[in-house]
């Protein structure tokens, strides 16, 4: 991530109140999807890109990481991290994503969670990640939806009552930056289609492994936050081998 909004103390305290804030993985609409697509961590060396509060690092060093490596560029998650999630298996570095520096063939599995979004080449950092894999290695990452992204808006087209009449997409194909609004806040990210984030895979080296569109569990459904989530995807997950 090449900007710290997390750091913002305004943005940081809105996200802080956030239903996936407070609560963790139970908490993340997409995490039983992608709970069912991560491999065996046992004996494995961990690395987790964008780690954010250090949930993902946490589940995996409970679940058998010898080692586990959170990396982010916000100072102020990674505090929290510390706080929330911290074992003696895991280490948190403040590091950009583009600046990955680790020796070729140091982890066995790479994890990302809604982070490459903020990057401008997930070309680039991919094939780092390809290098930092041992042969048999397995990389596992979810952003934010293509179409989700698309528009730049991330908000959906109302009616002169305020309800919600559908969810734009627009200029597609135009991958790049966008400007947008999350949780009263500006912020940039920057868009890529679906064929970008599987060629960026597959140029890599990598062999694809699954590719899923995470919907909320019916008992989430409910919630102020996920009541139209079923009208459109709003997440990609996808993951990868290296081949032996």
């Amino acid at each position: 991530m090449l900007q710290n909004k997390y750091d913002d103390p305004i943005f940081f305290e809105k996200y802080a109140r956030m239903e996936r804030s407070q609560k963790g993985l139970a908490g993340l609409g997409e995490w039983e999807t992608l709970r069912t697509m991560l491999p065996d961590f046992s004996g494995k060396r961990v690395l987790d890109l964008g780690c954010g509060y250090g949930w993902h690092c946490r589940y995996a060093a409970e679940h058998g990481a010898k080692a586990v490596i959170g990396i982010d560029s916000s100072w102020r998650m990674l505090d929290v991290a510390r706080q929330k999630n911290q074992l003696p298996t895991i280490t948190y570095l403040c590091q950009s994503i583009t600046d990955l520096d680790f020796p070729d063939v140091s982890f066995d599995i790479v994890i990302s969670s809604l982070a490459f979004h903020y990057s401008p080449s997930f070309e680039e950092v991919v094939l780092k990640i390809a290098n930092l894999l041992i042969p048999g290695g397995f990389f596992i990452f979810s952003v934010e939806h293509p179409i989700f992204t698309a528009a730049g808006s991330q908000d959906w087209t109302y009616d002169e009552f305020g309800n919600r009449l559908h969810f734009p997409v627009d200029n597609y194909f135009y991958e790049g930056k966008r400007m947008t609004i999350f949780l009263g806040e500006p912020i940039k990210k920057y868009h890529r289609t679906l064929t970008s984030y599987v060629e960026g895979i597959l140029n890599a080296g990598l062999e694809l492994l699954d590719l899923k569109e995470p919907m909320p569990l019916e008992s989430m459904r409910a919630r102020p936050d996920m009541a139209d989530e079923m009208r459109r995807p709003m997440m990609l997950i996808l993951s990868a081998r290296k081949a032996i």
